[in-house]
Formats: structure tokens, sequence, C-alpha cells
């Protein structure tokens, strides 16, 4: 009975030792915080604790060489290694350290962002042109179903949102935006680097927008989901004829159907919209035009992709609603989406060209949904 006694109060004592260090641990991080990014009125500090670091630089993509330049960060007190900038303009930016040549993110920002396979880390910058990429007061919810394509054949992994309020008014119906994210991305990169669930949330709440379904396919054919998820790719082989247009013909054959199955979706041309980036701008000219009765709303942005006159004719036939083409200046697409344009307007397709600043970036594309985003279902 004393043996056991005794072991009882070893475990005790070994159990209070344990919480008094994982104790130790909150108190640590409590007495130093670290701080990063750090944003003034006008400035910006970066800050890294790296005790054993020789040379500490930051490189972000506000910098005049966002691909490679970098700013030397100065050791503090605590081996803290910090660097003050002024602030750049409202935007989303990524960043990251290089310490002793090695790239690593900022570990006190939770703020990241997946691009492809790589994560970074992220600038919110506050402003007018940043509002809506905050979170607003009313939430949709974002989730992830799966379909099943006898075109490719796989189960395949979308994005939804569903705009604030779809969970507890069961017999209301959405129209439905289809968005297609552009190469190197999958069904997370909207919601990832597009803020779309933020931007839709501010625009809804704001009355800018009609409450709508938001549906982000991953438009990568042989892929089931995104990469992070571990599951192998399909191999396509891109020269079977079979294998044509195989995931836009997935995406109005058999994604449609199943989001209007599925989901309230309103089963009409005048409640479907389809936008896409870069590649997926070329899957939303494609779609448009093999299936020019299927969507009232168009919206390449920064697309690869041509029409024809035969196939404008046809969208104007169909008496499509709203086409907003958009492009960056600097994007090396722009001179093939200058030649969409001058198709549209020679064959009579009212129409709409935005042409932003900038290029083939993320900053241009969130642009571009919060200016579309208002205009569609109306």
């Amino acid at each position: 009975m004393k043996r056991i006694l005794t072991l009882l109060a070893a475990a005790l004592v070994l159990a209070a030792s344990l919480q008094a260090q994982e104790l130790n641990n909150f108190s640590f991080g409590r007495q130093a915080p670290v701080i990063s990014p750090e944003i003034q009125a006008d400035s910006v500090t970066f800050r890294l604790k790296a005790d054993y670091a020789t040379v500490v630089k930051l490189s972000g993509s506000w910098m005049p060489n966002p691909y490679g330049g970098t700013v030397d960060m100065t050791r503090g007190a605590n081996n803290v290694w910090s660097v003050k900038l002024p602030l750049p303009p409202a935007e989303i930016y990524t960043y990251n350290f290089v310490v002793d040549g090695v790239s690593v993110n900022d570990p006190q920002n939770v703020l990241v962002q997946r691009d492809g396979t790589r994560y970074l880390s992220m600038l919110l910058v506050p402003g007018e042109k940043t509002q809506n990429y905050f979170e607003a007061n009313q939430h949709g919810t974002v989730s992830h179903p799966w379909y099943d394509s006898k075109i490719l054949g796989i189960s395949r992994r979308l994005t939804v949102y569903t705009p604030y309020g779809y969970e507890n008014n069961p017999k209301k119906k959405y129209p439905v935006l289809y968005l297609l994210h552009g190469a190197g991305g999958d069904e997370e990169a909207w919601i990832s680097m597009g803020r779309t669930a933020q931007i839709l949330d501010n625009l809804i709440e704001k009355g800018l927008a009609e409450p709508m379904i938001v549906v982000m396919p991953n438009g990568n054919p042989g892929q089931l989901a995104a990469r992070t998820l571990g599951i192998a790719e399909k191999q396509m082989d891109r020269n079977n004829p079979a294998m044509r247009d195989g995931y836009v013909r997935s995406l109005c054959e058999e994604i449609v159907p199943f989001i209007e199955k599925n989901f309230r979706a309103i089963p009409k041309p005048a409640s479907r919209a389809i936008a896409g980036l870069s590649m997926g701008g070329g899957h939303t000219i494609s779609a448009s035009n093999l299936y020019p009765e299927l969507f009232d709303y168009i919206c390449p942005l920064s697309a690869a992709g041509s029409a024809t006159p035969e196939q404008v004719a046809a969208l104007k036939k169909a008496g499509v609603k709203l086409y907003f083409l958009a492009c960056g200046s600097a994007d090396f697409l722009f001179q093939g989406s200058q030649a969409l344009d001058k198709t549209l307007t020679e064959q009579g397709l009212d129409h709409i060209y935005f042409v932003s600043d900038g290029g083939h970036t993320w900053a241009n594309w969130r642009l571009y949904l919060n200016t579309f985003a208002p205009k569609l279902f109306k």
C-alpha cells in the first residue's frame, strides 16, 4: 500500500511538472511578444526572432523587384531582427524573410495564402480598395462537396460558397456564379488568394450584390482535389479526341446539374454566370462558345482565348445579358483581350471592356470580382 501511495505521489508530481512546463511555454510567449507585421499610420514594421542568424532580409511583393528584391533587417534586443518601411498602398501583398539565404514565412503572422504548393505570409493594408477584403459582419458558408465525373472518370472536389442566410430559409433559391481559377491553382485558389468569401460577404451585406451561390471547381482535369489532400492525380491523355474540352464539358454537363440538384440554385440561364482568370478565362470563353445558351453572364478575366464571329453571333442570339471582359494594360495577354474586344464590337455584342493598371496578378482579379459581382443577376 505504501508503495502504491509513493507511485501515486510521484505521478502527481510529474503531472504538475508537465503542467508547469506548459504554462511556462505560454508565459514565455507573453513575456516578450514579437509583433509582425505591425502597421502604423504610414509605416509597417516586420520582426523576426532568429537567435543564430547572421544575415536576415525581407522580400515583399510590393517591392520594385518582387521576385528577388530584398531589404536588410537589423538585429535588436533578444535577437529580434526588424525593419520599418513606408506603408504601401492599400492592397493584399505577400512577403517572406530570407534568413542566411533560406526563405521562411513570418511565424508571428496568422494571415497566409496558398498559391499552388507555396504558402505565403500576407500583408493586408487597409484602405478604400481593400475594404471588402476584410471580414464582414454577416458570413456565408464555404463547403467542399464532391461530384462524380463520368466524362473525366473520377470523383472530384468543389469549393462552394453559400451566402449568409442560406441555411435559415429552406425555400429560397439563389443564382449561381461559376468562378474558375488559373494555371497552377485549384478549387481553393479563389478562396485563399481571391478573398471570394470576404468580397461576396461584404458586397451582399452592403446591398451592392445579389445574394448568390459561388461554385469554384478544380480546373486541372487530372486532379481529384487540391494537392494538399495528398490524392494521386489521374494521368490524362491530352491527345485523346474523347478528352477534348473534357473539363469544360464536365463543368457544363456535370457540375451545373450537380449544383442545381444538390443546392437551392435557380436552374435558368438568367441565374447563371461564369467567370474565370487566365486559364480559367480561357475555360470561360470555351464554355460560352460551346454552350452559348447556358450562361447569361460571361466574364473572362485576363483570358487566354478567342471567339469566332459565328460564336459571338450565337451568344448575341441567346440574349446574353452581360459580357464583362477585363485585363490589365501590362498583362502579357493584353493583346489577346484587345482582339476579343474588337471581335465583340464588330459583331455588335454589347459588352463591357474593363482595362486596369498592372499585369497578370491577383491584385487585378480581386478588383475585377469586386467590379463585376454587383452587375450580376440584375
